[in-house]
């Protein structure tokens, strides 16, 4: 049973992609191709904010490109060292929000104690968030983020009068090689039994190319989605959704394209 993955490949760690691995597990011949680059921007601002932790009432990461962007302030050697001996302990003193267990490991590696992993989605998060912090406060979360983000957490945040702090810290393109990846895979593989998209980029960047190369075949194709947005992303380009996971892990995917494939 054929399953394509139309995400990155993951950001820590040696060995198989855990998606990857996991879908083996129950059974599935999984392919992965990567569909997003990413150019990491304002990384001498973000160090800035990091250096002034007093500043804040705590962190908000949504995505590992955030943490990575963290991680690319701090690889200097006199940086890290300062991260090291002081900046570390005294973030760890305030709250670190997170979506996904990907981002909260990441955020664990650069020492720091991740909160929320189990939201599962923006919305969720924000409403964790909003039960733990107090409104009006004068010290703002610090939230780095992408130029493609959604409004729905800060919306959330700004009602609930939670103050907050974004900053764009890396911009996302199509892959380089992705409409020739698609092709490769089709005919070598064939037709998948599903294809699972695992963000509205990735809808945006290789729906076309898939409708390209399936043809009438696409009616046969199970369509997955990560997680409510993509979801969303998917319906609006007129695509039934057999499969949303109900989060965004490895274990929750390969259950729903079980369920949705009948195996």
């Amino acid at each position: 049973m054929k399953v394509l993955l139309l995400k990155d490949p993951k950001d820590n760690e040696s060995g198989p992609d855990p998606y990857v691995e996991e879908l083996r597990l129950h059974g599935f011949e999984a392919t992965l191709i990567p569909v997003l680059s990413f150019e990491f921007v304002s990384l001498r601002s973000l160090f800035e904010k990091i250096t002034h932790p007093e500043d804040y009432g705590g962190l908000i990461f949504t995505s590992p490109r955030a943490v990575e962007a963290v991680k690319l302030c701090l690889a200097e050697n006199d940086k890290n060292e300062a991260w090291v001996n002081s900046l570390k302990e005294k973030w760890q003193s305030k709250p670190v929000y997170v979506v996904g267990k990907a981002t909260a490991v990441l955020v664990s590696v650069i020492g720091l104690i991740p909160q929320g992993e189990e939201s599962g989605n923006a919305e969720k998060l924000a409403a964790f968030i909003c039960s733990r912090e107090s409104p009006d406060s004068s010290s703002p979360l610090l939230f780095p983020c992408g130029a493609i983000k959604r409004e729905v957490l800060p919306k959330i945040l700004r009602e609930k009068s939670i103050s907050m702090e974004s900053l764009v810290v890396y911009q996302t393109a199509q892959h380089p090689a992705i409409k020739e990846s698609l092709g490769s895979y089709f005919v070598q593989a064939g037709i998948p039994s599903s294809v699972t998209f695992f963000s509205p980029s990735g809808v945006k960047f290789c729906l076309g190319h898939i409708q390209a190369l399936s043809g009438a075949s696409i009616d046969h194709i199970k369509f997955a989605a990560i997680g409510p947005t993509t979801t969303e992303a998917l319906t609006t380009e007129g695509i039934r959704v057999s499969c949303t996971a109900k989060n965004p892990t490895p274990q929750d995917l390969a259950l729903g394209l079980k369920a949705a494939l009948e195996l």
